[in-house]
């Protein structure tokens, strides 16, 4: 049994198990056969770009990519309050940079879905722990900015 299988096995913990930590998953991947290293498992999860999201608790949980980004963008019936545990709080501009303030544990997942909208105003991002620091295109608008970065986080608001 070999890598590839290995990744097939962690995508399927993953989208059918609410998962928290590399341990809880380190477990569920023996039981399945496939002993693992914490090494292993961090690599796993960055090659198949799973990250945190939050579950229906509230919960920061492993998710796959698609998961997460489903779960933010079509929750419209949520309140402010469960729209915000779930990404931004507020935006700030300063030049060429935003800065993204969310709840704490949020910052990377968010980023990512930034980051992977290919948002034309945006070059890059880099993600703390509550905070997003997001490089802006020469020129970008920031009414243009806001709007599209709505897009992928509703909750964002300057």
């Amino acid at each position: 049994m070999g890598k590839e299988t290995r990744l097939e096995v962690v995508k399927m913990i993953i989208s059918s198990q609410e998962i928290a930590t590399q341990e809880e998953l380190i477990a569920e991947l023996a039981k399945a056969g496939f002993p693992s290293t914490q090494g292993t498992v961090s690599r796993d999860l960055r090659q198949l770009r799973i990250g945190k999201g939050i579950n229906e608790a509230g919960h920061l949980v492993y998710m796959l990519p698609e998961q997460r980004r489903f779960q933010r963008v079509s929750d419209t019936h949520m309140t402010v309050q469960q729209m915000n545990r779930l990404g931004a709080l507020a935006v700030k501009f300063s030049q060429n940079i935003a800065v993204i303030h969310t709840p704490p544990g949020h910052a990377s997942h968010v980023a990512y879905d930034i980051d992977n909208a290919h948002i034309p105003e945006v070059i890059g991002t880099i993600a703390g722990d509550d905070t997003i620091f997001i490089v802006l295109a020469e020129g970008a608008e920031r009414p243009a900015v806001l709007d599209s970065i709505s897009q992928v986080v509703p909750t964002t608001q300057e």
